[in-house]
């Protein structure tokens, strides 16, 4: 079977890295030359250019290509993905299969992607989403990993669940799309918050408080929207956040870090130099928390540091300084 995937970035390619053990995966890359370098070089020049691609993975920058295959990998950030399906959405038929990989809210609308993608395609498509602790970075260098493939229809879950695990990568099954979206976009937001307390040097007593109650709000977030609080203790949630909020490969906790160390919004992203889907999730999230009148502290504090320019140590005696009450 050859599978598509849309997108070229580190996340698309350890994916492709990853299927091309069992399958042959159809790459689509915008550039035509980055296309080019990858079918003679068999490496992606831009993203883990250190790893050989297999033969197997081939690109192309006609994104018309992908829809021959029944599964179609979305690895287009957020922001994009609406725009995007505008593009394809000629090609796309009810035989395809959308499995996303990114994470995050729309910006305009808060949208998770499963609303974006049923409202560009219809309510009958075929949509899933594959998330957890899982830097890219590792999965090329076969560094086991487990993550969950959830959709409505727990048939085509487990025949996802069966399309990407080998001896490396182990992935469960589950039907709650929605606790798994919303999971997989506050967890960004948390781990931009925790980076920043370890730039401004804040220590270990801060960063768990931070965490546990990150996860409280992740709960309540969950809840407002109906979907499985056990989703929020497994890899989607609790084990995202841990791999999300702990590691110098995640692209939302460098960031943080750098603005805790007094990089500017702006500067610390063009150092990353990579999509920062927390970014725009924050604003999203807060946004969608007010509609819902969801008491999000945390939340709400990262975004006031990054769009109203309060100062991190203030938003930190914040919440210190709120009310005191039951921890449940």
């Amino acid at each position: 079977m050859e599978i598509s995937i849309l997108g070229s970035g580190s996340w698309s390619t350890a994916i492709a890295y990853l299927l091309s053990e069992n399958h042959d995966v159809l790459l689509y890359a915008r550039n035509p030359e980055d296309a080019k370098y990858i079918n003679d070089n068999h490496k992606n020049k831009k993203y883990l250019k250190d790893f050989d691609l297999p033969t197997n993975i081939k690109a192309t920058s006609n994104i018309k290509d992908l829809f021959k295959n029944r599964f179609i990998i979305n690895g287009i950030p957020t922001q994009s993905i609406r725009s995007v399906i505008k593009q394809f959405k000629p090609y796309f038929s009810e035989d395809n299969i959308f499995v996303n990989l990114s994470k995050g809210l729309e910006l305009e609308t808060h949208n998770r992607i499963s609303q974006i993608v049923k409202q560009e395609l219809g309510e009958d498509t075929h949509y899933a989403i594959l998330s957890g602790p899982s830097h890219a970075e590792e999965v090329i260098r076969k560094m086991p990993t487990a993550v969950v493939s959830a959709c409505e229809d727990i048939n085509l879950a487990k025949e996802i669940q069966l399309i990407f695990t080998n001896d490396w990568f182990r992935v469960y099954s589950s039907t709650d799309v929605i606790g798994v979206e919303l999971g997989g976009a506050i967890k960004n937001t948390l781990a931009f918050g925790i980076g920043m307390l370890d730039g401004l040097g804040y220590g270990d007593n801060t960063k768990a408080a931070v965490i546990t109650r990150g996860i409280n709000e992740m709960n309540r977030l969950l809840i407002e929207f109906d979907a499985n609080p056990n989703t929020l203790n497994g890899l989607a949630g609790v084990g995202d956040l841990i791999v999300t909020s702990t590691s110098l490969n995640s692209r939302n906790y460098r960031t943080g870090l750098l603005i805790g160390q007094g990089l500017s919004m702006q500067d610390a992203i063009s150092e990353i130099n990579m999509v920062v889907e927390g970014i725009p999730t924050t604003k999203a999230l807060n946004q969608l928390a007010k509609n819902h009148k969801l008491d999000l502290p945390i939340t709400s504090e990262i975004y006031k540091i990054l769009y109203e320019n309060k100062n991190p140590n203030d938003s930190v005696a914040s919440l210190m300084g709120r009310s005191l009450k039951s921890e449940f």
